[in-house]
């Protein structure tokens, strides 16, 4: 249990702080992360690691000469925003473009998908590359769908020196993805992690088992099975990454098994979760070890400790990489970070920096907008001030559905996001701005606030909502029913969740169409959106009975079975809260 604390919405950022003022000789906090003191001499590729907090020392304690020259950092267990990839990697790029590196989850695919495309209508080029090395997550056939877990640090760990030796970015990119490749890696937990300021774990464990094929971010794991020795955990540790090894390595392993040729090379990474100490690291290792060189593999400069946690959670992972020509010297390359060190790297010569150079532009004054789009904005901002209450109240009953498969963290990242959006449309209204601009700058905040998946959606749609109803009329029940159809239409084209598949579209897609029904009809537009809310409020309550094809919770599909989507739960509280300001205004509006 996270004990330190003061208010637990602000631990993430305190924990970055007090990171950054601790190493102050290596890192800098820009907003949205941390970069390195000194930038480069010369131009050189910046190689940004990223995602949510509590999984110390990925991603910050990474940041250093041989390895990452910043971090973007998320709340616990969050995505960080597009924004905050944009601030970092202002801050960090020196004209050689930018490459972010992470875990393949869909809030960190779609923010730092968003901010590549920023950085290049900034003129910075932008690559990404995604590590898949979960071998439980997805079967091979379906590799490109596995999660990110401690392979991040092998990878990371190549591209910072590949970028450091001065290759250009296509080549850091090709290296990375090789990495990524031939890295497979495969844990277990022994108990749930938990959040800092709550009173329970994301989730137990029947007494004597451990759930195998864990994830990062407070997930169970797949199957929980019975508790074994540490001898026999090895076994299965290392049988369940050696089956996935790849063609070339496994006849080169063979070949040795049966006496010819050499032994084939591997990196290996023993990783403690949060709260399995080193000395039982060091005898699991005893395990592990024997059994790999007796399946002909020779062992190069092993890690064992802690590189990518989750928070307190009590287990460990075993990760492989295979290497070969170009990536041994990669894998043994010097590195000095806050977390970590090998070898002696050469004196920094680059330039100190101090300024925040991340920080995004000052904002453009308010747009022309007219008396009545300001009233009807008026009633934007109290909409989202009802939602604000609605989900504070639902705070720990979405957080409680998100732990059942997922990481917990939805009922507080909403929270966040709505928090912030009230906040900032509150300000776009005080400063003149019509109801488009008010509900495009409350997207812009519930984004970079909330982070993660469910957070990059609310804020697109919002901001499609607002763009759709301008700044000079007020909308009426035929403009509210295409506002609402701009809201939809964004989330599904950047999120590409179809119903049926266990996400907020199932009960997004039943509400815009049921509103867009009854405006056709010429019903009264507080009876539609009434009626809509009812349909996605049964809809959300029918995802109880899917199975999730979509995000963190895909992999436990089966554990999920009975509990509702909280992203649709969510989705259905907030338009049920919204309804009653946004009908209102509108109706009174046009009947004036």
């Amino acid at each position: 249990m996270t004990r330190i604390v003061n208010d637990p919405a602000d631990f993430a950022d305190e924990a970055l702080a007090g990171f950054c003022d601790v190493h102050a000789d290596l890192v800098r906090q820009v907003p949205g992360g941390a970069v390195r003191r000194r930038r480069p001499a010369r131009p050189k590729v910046a190689v940004l690691v990223g995602g949510g907090s509590g999984h110390y020392p990925a991603f910050a304690g990474l940041v250093g000469q041989g390895f990452a020259d910043g971090a973007v950092v998320g709340n616990i267990f969050t995505s960080p925003s597009a924004q905050q990839a944009v601030s970092v990697a202002r801050a960090a790029e020196s004209g050689a473009g930018v490459v972010f590196a992470y875990g393949n989850y869909a809030g960190d695919v779609m923010n730092f998908g968003l901010a590549s495309e920023r950085l290049a209508g900034l003129g910075i080029r932008a690559e990404n590359v995604l590590v898949t090395d979960d071998v439980a997550s997805a079967p091979p056939a379906e590799a490109s769908r596995r999660r990110g877990i401690a392979g991040d640090f092998v990878v990371f760990k190549a591209m910072g020196a590949a970028a450091e030796a001065g290759l250009d970015l296509d080549e850091v990119v090709r290296l990375g993805r090789r990495a990524n490749d031939r890295t497979r890696t495969l844990g277990t937990a022994f108990s749930g992690c938990t959040f800092p300021g709550a009173d329970a774990p994301l989730f137990t464990l029947p007494e004597g088992h451990m759930g195998l094929g864990l994830g990062i971010h407070g997930e169970p794991g797949l199957r929980d099975v019975p508790l074994p020795g540490a001898d026999e955990l090895g076994r299965t540790l290392v049988e369940g990454v050696l089956a996935e090894a790849p063609d070339d390595a496994r006849t080169a392993a063979a070949r040795r098994t049966a006496g010819a040729g050499t032994r084939a090379r591997i990196a290996v990474v023993l990783n403690g979760l949060g709260s399995t100490k080193h000395e039982e690291l060091f005898v699991l290792w005893n395990a592990v070890a024997p059994r790999l060189r007796d399946a002909g593999y020779e062992i190069v400069a092993p890690e064992v400790g802690e590189v990518v946690t989750s928070l307190d959670m009590a287990g460990a992972s075993l990760t492989v990489t295979w290497l070969d020509d170009e990536l041994e010297p990669l894998w043994l390359a010097p590195a000095e970070t806050p977390a970590y060190r090998r070898g002696r790297v050469a004196a920094a010569d680059g330039l100190e920096a101090t300024h925040d150079d991340g920080e995004p532009a000052a904002a453009a004054g308010a747009a022309p907008s007219s008396a009545p789009s300001r009233e009807y904005a008026a009633a934007c901002v109290a909409a989202l001030g009802a939602a604000r209450v609605a989900l504070e109240a639902l705070e720990a009953q979405l957080g409680a559905m998100d732990a059942v498969a997922g990481d917990g963290d939805h009922g507080r990242g909403m929270v966040r996001g709505v928090g912030a959006a009230h906040s900032a449309a509150r300000d776009a209204l005080e400063a003149g701005c019509g109801a488009g601009s008010v509900l495009a700058a409350a997207g812009d905040a519930w984004a970079d606030r909330a982070g993660g998946t469910s957070g990059v959606l609310w804020g697109a749609g919002l901001r499609a909502w607002g763009e759709a109803i301008g700044d000079l009329e007020v909308p009426g029940a035929p403009g509210v029913a295409a506002g609402v159809g701009a809201f939809s239409d964004r989330i599904a084209a950047l999120g590409g969740a179809q119903p049926g598949e266990k996400t907020l579209v199932d009960a997004l897609v039943p509400f815009e169409e049921e509103l867009r029904a009854g405006v056709v009809r010429g019903d009264a537009l507080g009876e539609a959106w009434e009626r809509a809310c009812r349909a996605a409020e049964e809809a959300a309550r029918a995802t109880a009975g899917l199975r999730p094809l979509k995000g963190r919770a895909r992999p436990l599909a089966e554990k999920s079975l009975g509990t509702p989507d909280p992203g649709a739960t969510s989705l259905a509280a907030v338009f049920a809260a919204m309804g009653p300001s946004i009908v209102t205004a509108a109706f009174q509006e046009v009947s004036a």
